[in-house]
Parts: structure tokens; C-alpha cells; sequence
């Protein structure tokens, strides 16, 4: 679904809100006032905030969507030069895009039965049955294990990234980092990050592991 410029300019206000305040102690005139947009915009958009978060979800996560589908078609690379292309991206989008990250964690966690949650689990499910066709690829080419546990692949992509950026200031501090900007920091940690996973993603699939 494509959503014009005032439609993303309040979802992009109601994520920040979202991930500083938490969904249910944020009100839609709150978003409504730091958008600088009426109640009544809000509604016209979306209709709830419950509907306005739905949004933001398919917003976000139709990108995930277009770059495993376009790395399903892309014979040019070998599936092993796919995954490490997905962790890439992964990394990359998670830091750009930190508060919807921690939105989607702080929903797992209250794990609550909200029409929020059903629609992560069926996007993650759709992702994950592309992201097993690639696997399959590689299985079939002889190149990838047999034995591949996706979800529990998934899960050390998405535990190491998210973790990685919540103890950044204790992973700065241990290295002596403290002298790097917080630019030059950010690429660093993104850059060892994307090796430790591609590292680990390597063992697991391929039999060189």
C-alpha cells in the first residue's frame, strides 16, 4: 500500500511517540500536536490508533518484504551472497529505523493478543517463507546444510542486532571508543555486527561451518 506525504509524516511522528512513551500511554493528540496535522486528520488517515500503528507496521516491514522478494529473483548471486545481502540490509535498517524496532519488542514482551501482534507474526511468517525458499536454493545447489533451523537463524539475526544496539554505550565504553564520533561509532558498530552475523550465518548454513 503506497501512503502519501502527510499520511508518513504522522506515522513517522506517532513511531517516535510510540517508542519514547510507549503505545498505550501515547494519545492521538499528542501525535497530532508534534505532527503539527488536526484530530481530525488523524481519524480521516486512519480512523484509531489502533488502525495507526497497523499502518506503520505494513510501512515498514513492506520494505523487508521487497528486498527478500528481489533477492529470491536475483540469479546473479549465489544464496550465500543473498544472506549475507539480507544481513546487511537487516543491520543497516535497524539502526536507521531503532524506535519501530524497539515498538515491535516492547510488543512481544507485553505479549498481548492485540490485532498488533497477530499482524507481526503473520508479516514475520510471510517473510519467513521466502526467506526458506532462498535457504532451499542452497540446499538443493549442495551449498547449505540440511539441518538449517530458520527461525532459530532468524532469531540470532534479529537477538544480535537488537542487543548490539542496546548495550552500544557499554560496548563503546569497553573498547575505548570514546574518542570516535557518534557517526564514525554507529558505522563501526554496524560494521562488526553485520561480520559477527554473516560469521555465524556461514556455520550454521554451509558445511565449511
Amino acid at each position: 500500500m503506497s501512503y502519501n506525504e502527510k499520511q508518513v509524516q504522522i506515522m513517522e511522528t506517532a513511531e517516535e511517540l510510540f517508542a519514547m512513551n510507549g503505545f498505550g500511554s501515547t494519545s492521538v493528540r499528542q501525535i497530532a500536536d508534534k505532527a503539527g496535522v488536526n484530530l481530525a486528520m488523524i481519524s480521516y488517515y486512519f480512523g484509531s490508533k489502533e488502525k495507526l500503528i497497523e499502518a506503520l507496521v505494513d510501512y515498514r516491514m513492506s520494505h523487508v518484504r521487497l528486498t527478500l522478494e528481489n533477492l529470491l529473483k536475483d540469479d546473479s548471486l549465489t544464496p550465500l551472497q543473498k544472506m549475507n545481502l539480507l544481513v546487511t540490509e537487516y543491520v543497516d535498517r535497524i539502526v536507521q529505523r531503532h524506535h519501530f524496532y524497539k515498538i515491535m519488542v516492547t510488543e512481544h514482551m507485553l505479549d498481548k493478543n492485540s490485532e498488533i501482534t497477530v499482524k507481526l507474526l503473520k508479516m514475520k511468517q510471510r517473510n519467513t517463507e521466502v526467506l526458506q525458499q532462498i535457504i532451499s536454493e542452497g540446499q538443493q545447489k549442495k551449498m547449505f546444510r540440511k539441518d538449517v533451523d530458520i527461525v532459530m537463524l532468524m532469531s540470532v539475526m534479529v537477538g544480535t542486532s537488537n542487543h548490539a544496539l542496546v548495550n552500544r554505550e557499554f560496548y563503546r565504553t569497553y573498547h575505548k571508543l570514546e574518542h570516535l564520533s557518534e557517526d564514525e561509532f554507529i558505522t563501526l558498530l554496524k560494521q562488526r555486527v553485520t561480520e559477527e552475523i554473516k560469521a555465524i550465518f556461514k556455520a550454521q548454513l554451509t558445511y565449511e561451518g
